[in-house]
Formats: structure tokens, C-alpha cells, sequence
């Protein structure tokens, strides 16, 4: 663990991807820093680096140079299997197309977290059934993902992300497969996660309406942040 402040700190990071023969440069010294508590939306033109960033943020990439820092863990210096422990312990991520499993039950699919952690099942049940509550869901916990609308699968997805009450919360264009009026709906489970619960949120998005739910709105263009970026009205 390191003892910076700031929840998210990322500091000179380079990444990189390969192509044929040649290496196709993402990062080159990014930097940022990010509070507890603060939501972020990251919006940037496509190839700008906003997934290789939410990949870093969630241990699922390394960068090749410079440091990755969340809740004072460093994930530049941790090894695979360490990474996957911290990401259970610390994580959720919301999906654009929810990746909820058909032929389980909204319970069901929520209650997945859960089975990596050493509960009960008792234990697991009353989780899933105070995050469903939550989010408004709880006539919802036996329907199968076909018997629900676009919105409330995205609630099951974002259910299915806190229900191990993680410190971080990643979304990945969380609005991006849904009508305006679901996706609002989406929006205020985020915005209630954020300021009654504390949680601290990383969405990436195309839409300005979800970034005006955030607190702050940072542009991603070719690899940098613009200086541009800014507050959003809440």
C-alpha cells in the first residue's frame, strides 16, 4: 500500500499496443488524480484511450511505465493473482450490454459476486436482497433477463456491481444501449450511489446527458487529457 492521498492516482503511465510489427503508443506519461467520493465522466472520440484507461483503472491491463494507485494499493507492482484479489475486494464495473447470464434469474445473476467471498448462503441472499431493494428491483429477483427491459437489466448489472460494496464503481458507456428514459433511470441509480452511499464512480461515455450527472467531466483526446476539462452542473 502507498500512502497518497488521492483514492486514484495515476502518474507517467505509458501504454502501448502492437500491430503487425510496429507498437501503437495509447499513453505517454498520463497523469491524473481522482478523490474518494468524486464521480467522473471520461468522454473522448473513439481510439482516444478511454477503454485501455478504464482497463488499467480496473487491473485488467498493466501500463509499461509509470504507476497505477487506487485506495492505496499500487497496481503497477502487483502480480496478477494479487490484482484479481484487489479487484474482487475493491471493484464493480457496469457494462453496456449488462452481461447478465440468460438462464439465471436477476437474483441469481446479482448473487454471482457474492460466491467468491466466504458467506453463507443466508448471508448471500440477504445481500441480494438489500441491493434489489435499492435499486428498486424486488419484483424483479425471479424474472430471467428476457423478461425484463433494457433498463432494468442495466439496474441488475449496476445490482450485480455493488452488491460486494465496493469502494470503486467503473462504468463502461453504462447508457450506451438504452432509450433515453432508461438510461436517465440508470443515471439516478448512479447519482444516489454517489451521494448517499460515498461511492466513488468512473464512467465513460459518449452521452453528454449521463456526464451532466457527473461531478466532473474530463476529455480524453489521443492519449492526454485536454486542460478543457470541466465542472459539470449537477
Amino acid at each position: 500500500m502507498t500512502d497518497d492521498p488521492s483514492f486514484i492516482h495515476l502518474q507517467g503511465v505509458a501504454k502501448s499496443y502492437g500491430r503487425g510489427g510496429e507498437r501503437l503508443p495509447i499513453f505517454d506519461g498520463l497523469s491524473l488524480d481522482i478523490p474518494r467520493g468524486d464521480f467522473v465522466a471520461v468522454m473522448g472520440p473513439s481510439g482516444s484511450g478511454k477503454s485501455t484507461l478504464l482497463n488499467l483503472l480496473a487491473g485488467l491491463d498493466t501500463a509499461e511505465a509509470g504507476q497505477v494507485s487506487i485506495g492505496g494499493f499500487d497496481l503497477s507492482a502487483m502480480g496478477e493473482g494479487a490484482r484479481g484479489r484487489w479487484r474482487t475486494e475493491m471493484l464493480g464495473i457496469v457494462f453496456q450490454f449488462y452481461n447478465l447470464l440468460p438462464m439465471l434469474t436477476a437474483a441469481e445473476n446479482v448473487e454471482l459476486p457474492l460466491l467468491l467471498r466466504p458467506l453463507s448462503k443466508r448471508e448471500r441472499r440477504e445481500r441480494v436482497a438489500t441491493v434489489l431493494r435499492l435499486l428498486g428491483l424486488e419484483a424483479r429477483a425471479r424474472h430471467y433477463p428476457r423478461q425484463m427491459s433494457g433498463g432494468q437489466q442495466q439496474r441488475v448489472g449496476i445490482a450485480r456491481a455493488i452488491v460486494t460494496d465496493p469502494a470503486l464503481l467503473l462504468c463502461d458507456e453504462p447508457t450506451g444501449d438504452l432509450d433515453r428514459a432508461s438510461a436517465d433511470e440508470a443515471l439516478a441509480m448512479l447519482d444516489l450511489l454517489n451521494r448517499e452511499l460515498g461511492k466513488t464512480i468512473v464512467m465513460v461515455t459518449h452521452d453528454p446527458a449521463a456526464a451532466g450527472v457527473a461531478r466532473r467531466v474530463l476529455h480524453l483526446d489521443k492519449g492526454t487529457f485536454r486542460p478543457e476539462g470541466t465542472e459539470a452542473a449537477r
